[in-house]
């Protein structure tokens, strides 16, 4: 089973250009989120990202880049972990969350 988050709330950014295809994103990713696309990374799925921020950590060539701990899917995962409903700080927002 592939866990989601919440679709297209991930902050996950990958700038092509500065990539240089080492592939350590690919093996720090705990979610499969990044795949080779010849010899640079690509996001296979960026809704599978739950933006741990290890990818954009490990970036020799700070191509990657993800606002760790934010959004919806770190609501989502904290709800889960302490049993209570997801709050991401929006506030009345019905479309967070």
């Amino acid at each position: 089973m592939t866990m989601k988050y919440l679709r297209g709330v991930a902050t996950l950014k990958l700038d092509a250009a500065k990539c240089r295809g080492c592939g350590m994103c690919l093996n720090v990713c705990p979610h499969a989120v990044f795949r080779l696309e010849g010899r640079k990374a690509a996001i296979a799925d960026a809704d599978l990202c739950m933006e741990c921020g290890a990818c954009a950590a490990n970036c020799p060539a700070e191509a990657v880049s993800v606002k760790k701990g934010v959004g919806c899917a770190q609501a989502v995962r904290m709800g889960f972990l302490k049993g209570t409903e997801p709050d991401c700080g929006c506030g009345d927002d019905s479309s967070c969350c």
